[in-house]
């Protein structure tokens, strides 16, 4: 089964709206496990707008799952890293005034740079995924910076999902069996919902982990944290 992973950088968001501690992004940590989630995921970024370096440190000793830790590999970014020691770093080439994710790395531009941070992740015995668009030249490139896993980009699939899901899937299919050829592990994230994930799981085999936050945390709303969860495991079986 494929892992849910829950992105809990909007009950920060939520939390910093307000000033002081409600919702407690621990608890809700706690509870997310509680109710099922294989993991938890958070991206910290330079401006703290969501979740905050503390909340990372806060978090690593309660979190019973997986902990990834996803972000820029800056160096106050792998500071956090190296000192949490999660077990895995998901590495994400976004600007420091992106509003969320909107691309993956260019692991041919970039092969150099990724390859000594990825190294030095792997030293310290963290897992290392990097976030990719689904082109098989980028899967190559990703190979050959030596990493454990990509996160594949589905913001695309997302948006053609109900156009034509089939046309939307087919370049993450070719991706997955890209991947599969030099032996990297599978996760994906990015506008997954419960519309559009179990097509994507049975249509990408060997998909290890999903990580979602935005969509989950505004079906919680109106049907309840546990709820929602258990619905997205669902998708998962």
């Amino acid at each position: 089964m494929t892992k849910l992973s829950v992105n809990i950088n909007k009950i920060a968001t939520l939390r910093n709206a307000r000033g002081g501690d409600r919702p407690n992004v621990v608890q809700a940590a706690k509870d997310c496990e509680r109710f099922g989630a294989q993991g938890i995921t958070v991206h910290p970024r330079p401006d703290e707008r969501h979740i905050r370096y503390q909340d990372v440190y806060d978090l690593k000793p309660i979190v019973t799952t997986e902990f990834n830790i996803e972000g820029n590999p800056t160096p106050d970014f792998l500071k956090l890293v190296k000192d949490v020691k999660p077990e895995q770093v998901t590495l994400v080439p976004d600007a420091p005034d992106a509003i969320t994710s909107n691309a993956g790395w260019d692991t041919i531009k970039h092969k150099d740079f990724l390859t000594d941070i990825i190294s030095e992740m792997k030293s310290l015995g963290i897992r290392t995924s990097i976030f990719v668009d689904p082109l098989e030249s980028i899967i190559e490139g990703a190979a050959i910076v030596g990493t454990d896993r990509v996160e594949l980009y589905t913001e695309d699939y997302a948006r053609h999902y109900h156009s034509n899901r089939k046309a939307a899937i087919a370049p993450y299919v070719k991706a997955v069996v890209k991947a599969q050829e030099y032996g990297i592990g599978l996760n994906a994230g990015h506008d997954l919902d419960l519309d559009n994930l179990k097509y994507l799981k049975d249509n990408l085999p060997g998909l290890l982990e999903v990580s979602i936050g935005h969509a989950l945390i505004c079906d919680a709303l109106y049907l309840g944290l546990e709820n929602t969860i258990q619905l997205y495991l669902r998708q998962l079986k």
